[in-house]
């Protein structure tokens, strides 16, 4: 396999003697990967349109259930349509994990452009069918079984995606400026969720109760489809990654290797950056789940605060979140990736208390203050996250071992954090329970963090150095060879001594 492949990254040939050179101090300009700055942005964006697609569909589906839950459940009274359409909502958490062991693995050994597609269309049919579902009144039960399935269709798709599209990112990106390319992943889920809930919105004021009911409710999940057209389309012209590329010679000499014998191996050899990993995405995504999705719960029904002020503000707060986020990202790659996520953690353990008592005042005002303080905190992991989790792990399994343990986390921890935060304030009747959860999980977090090795600035494990341009290559090998001859010089000091 040469290193030059097809105009997606390239590698700076230089004459026989000036790598002869370099060769003798292990590593040569034709080893560092120049990263193609077009097909760069390409990638990147072609990843946040997937996530933004999986939350589009995470805020259509929160903002507008009380009306699926009458289209599908009319029977029932108004709390048990609540519940059992959110039931079916969590039901695409239980599957996640499943579809991170068949995708990941699968994407460590076919590609992951390949598997990115294929979640892709998936995430696409899933959601474009729950608007093509018939209601309850014409094909009875059949109705909520469909919606059912089209949501494991969703959640099953999903397991791969997250991890397939931050590993794509950052194996993409130069070392130098992986943390601010990897933090567009999760503006993408900011977006997303606020066009979700800003579409619902939107047909909420200008329908009448009855053509929402009717076939207002279908649009924002037909929309879908187009999107998810015009997702694949720009996945599919996408490359591979350099790092992957690197390994497909690798793969071809073991490709007897079945995706048991690698999850096998992933659970055995990769076991504490695995845990490493769920203590991070737990962190992550409590905050995430309890922030976005609890809080503007917990401010109507508990603290009987306006609804539409509450979900006004909640989609102020994802907007502002999104320059937070670009900004954490470029920050961590300036200062280091545990510094940025440190700081999250640690004003989560101090603030949380701080921050849910002005959401408890009651007033615009406070709730935005509260609100923005924990939006602020959160940024810290969304722009961090998507470029720390993928350096946990070498190339040949980066995508499987990431897709499994963030979706463990997320599983067990991340999406039920609504479910158990409010079965906890209804059992202890503690109003600050929110704030204790997330000190709870920010201890975890701190842990976590102190544990990991930092990575800003630094080749992902099993990968040589990535750069943007000929000069950083240059000036990598002349750092090299400088740090090589001082050793050599050393090593001839001591020798004479």
């Amino acid at each position: 396999m040469t290193a030059l492949h097809d105009g997606l990254w390239r590698t700076h040939k230089t004459s026989d003697a000036a790598n002869a050179a370099n060769a003798s101090n292990g590593l040569t300009l034709d080893d560092i990967t120049i990263v193609d700055q077009s097909l760069l942005k390409r990638a990147v964006g072609a990843m946040a349109i997937g996530n933004a697609m999986e939350w589009f569909d995470f805020g259509v589906y929160s903002y507008i259930a009380v009306t699926l839950g009458k289209v599908f459940f009319p029977s029932s009274s108004p709390t048990a349509q609540l519940l059992a359409t959110f039931g079916t909502f969590a039901a695409a958490f239980l599957v996640r994990p499943l579809g991170g062991m068949v995708f990941g693995p699968l994407g460590d050994r076919i590609g992951r452009k390949r598997v990115l597609a294929m979640t892709m269309i998936m995430m696409a049919i899933g959601t474009f069918c729950i608007g093509l579902i018939p209601s309850y009144d014409t094909i009875g039960v059949m109705a909520p079984v469909l919606l059912l399935v089209a949501r494991l269709v969703q959640g099953f798709s999903t397991g791969g995606e997250y991890g397939g599209a931050a590993t794509f990112i950052a194996e993409f990106s130069p070392d130098k400026k992986r943390g601010f390319m990897s933090s567009f992943l999760e503006c993408g889920t900011l977006v997303g969720y606020v066009l979700g809930a800003g579409v619902v919105a939107v047909l909420t004021a200008v329908l009448s109760h009855d053509a929402l009911l009717g076939w207002g409710w279908r649009i924002p999940f037909l929309v879908a489809g187009p999107l998810g057209l015009i997702g694949l389309y720009i996945r599919i012209k996408l490359e591979e990654t350099p790092a992957f590329q690197r390994e497909a010679d690798k793969m071809e000499a073991s490709a007897h290797q079945t995706t048991k014998t690698q999850f096998r191996e992933t659970l055995m050899q990769q076991w504490k950056p695995l845990l490493q990993c769920v203590g991070l995405v737990l962190i992550f995504n409590v905050t995430d789940y309890m922030a976005l999705s609890y809080l503007p719960s917990y401010l109507s029904a508990t603290l009987k605060f306006n609804e539409t002020h509450g979900l006004f503000i909640v989609l102020v707060v994802m907007v502002l979140m999104v320059p937070l986020t670009l900004l954490a990202g470029r920050l961590s790659d300036a200062i280091g990736r545990k510094p940025v996520m440190l700081a999250g953690c640690v004003g989560l353990l101090l603030l949380s208390i701080p921050a849910l008592s002005l959401i408890r005042v009651g007033t615009v005002p406070s709730v935005f203050a509260g609100m923005m303080i924990l939006g602020a905190l959160l940024s810290t992991f969304t722009g961090v996250m998507p470029s720390s989790l993928p350096a946990l792990f070498p190339t040949k399994i980066r995508y499987g071992a990431l897709a499994i343990g963030f979706n463990v986390s997320v599983s067990l921890f991340g999406g039920t954090t609504p479910l158990v935060t409010a079965w906890l304030v209804d059992k202890t009747g503690m109003l600050m329970m929110p704030a204790y959860y997330l000190m709870g999980a920010s201890v975890i977090g701190i842990v976590s963090v102190l544990a990991l090795h930092e990575t800003a600035k630094k080749p992902l494990k099993g990968s040589p150095p990535a750069v943007g341009s000929h000069s950083e290559a240059h000036a990598i090998l002349r750092g090299h060879r400088e740090a090589a001859e001082m050793d050599d010089s050393l090593f001839d000091n001591a020798a004479r001594a």
